[in-house]
C-alpha cells in the first residue's frame, strides 16, 4: 500500500478510538512542577526565567487591566510550543496541524477580547470600525470592510499556525524520502540531502517556537485594542 504524504496529518486511531485527545493532553504531563524545597532545580528555574521574561515583554504595551491575561497567555504559549516540538519527534502526531484545533483555540480567545471591548468601552471598540476623518461616501464601505477584517482575525490565526507547521512537516518528509531513495543510487547527493534535512529540522524547531509566540502576540494585540 502506497501512503500519501498527507497521511502524517491524520489523527492516529487505536482500536477505532481517535488518539488526538491523548496527544493534546500529553504536553501537560511534561511541565515541571514546583517543589517544596527553598531552592528549585535547574529545570524549574529555567522555566520560571523563561515565563517571566516572555510575560514581561508580551504585556509591556498593555495597561494594567490587560495584565490579568498573563497566566492565560503564558500557559497557552508553553502549551503550543510543547505540542509543536513533540510533533517533530519520530512516530508522533502534531495536533496543531489540524485547523479545527487551532480554530478552537483562536475563536474563543478572540471572542473574549471582543466581548471585553464591547463591555468596558463600547464607543472605542465600535470606533475601530471607522477611522477618524473618513469621507462621508466611504463610511458604509469602510464599516463593511473593517467588520469583515474583524471576523477574519480568528481564521487568520488558525490558518497561519496550521499552514506553517503543515508546510514544514511536508518538506521534512519530502527530503527524508529523497535521501532514502538516493542513498543507493547517488550517495553523495543523499549525504547533501541529509545535511539539508538536518538544517531544515533546526529551522522547524525555530518555526515551532516562533509560531507559538506569534499566535499569543497577535492575541495580545487584539486585547490591547479592547482594554
Amino acid at each position: 500500500m502506497v501512503l500519501s504524504f498527507f497521511d502524517q496529518f491524520m489523527s492516529p486511531v487505536l482500536l477505532g478510538i481517535p488518539l488526538i485527545a491523548l496527544a493534546i493532553t500529553l504536553p501537560w504531563t511534561l511541565f515541571p512542577a514546583p517543589v517544596s524545597r527553598w531552592l528549585n532545580n535547574r529545570m524549574v528555574s529555567l522555566q520560571g526565567w523563561f515565563i517571566g521574561g516572555f510575560t514581561s515583554q508580551l504585556l509591556l504595551p498593555l495597561n494594567p487591566a490587560g495584565h490579568k491575561w498573563a497566566i492565560l497567555f503564558a500557559s497557552l504559549m508553553l502549551y503550543i510550543i510543547s505540542i509543536n516540538m513533540l510533533g517533530l519527534l519520530p512516530y508522533t502526531f502534531t495536533p496543531t496541524t489540524q485547523l479545527s484545533l487551532n480554530l478552537g483555540l483562536a475563536v474563543p480567545l478572540w471572542l473574549a477580547t471582543v466581548i471585553i471591548g464591547m463591555r468596558n468601552q463600547p464607543t472605542i471598540a465600535l470606533g475601530h470600525l471607522l477611522p477618524e476623518g473618513t469621507p462621508t461616501p466611504l463610511i458604509p464601505v469602510l464599516i463593511i470592510i473593517e467588520t469583515i477584517s474583524l471576523f477574519i482575525r480568528p481564521l487568520a490565526l488558525g490558518v497561519r499556525l496550521t499552514a506553517n507547521l503543515t508546510a514544514g512537516h511536508l518538506l521534512i518528509q519530502l527530503l527524508a524520502t529523497a535521501a532514502f531513495v538516493l542513498l543507493s543510487l547517488m550517495p553523495v547527493v543523499a549525504i547533501l540531502t541529509t545535511t539539508v534535512l538536518f538544517l531544515l529540522t533546526l529551522l522547524e524547531i525555530a518555526v515551532a517556537m516562533i509560531q507559538a509566540y506569534v499566535f499569543v502576540l497577535l492575541l495580545s494585540l487584539y486585547l490591547q485594542e479592547n482594554v
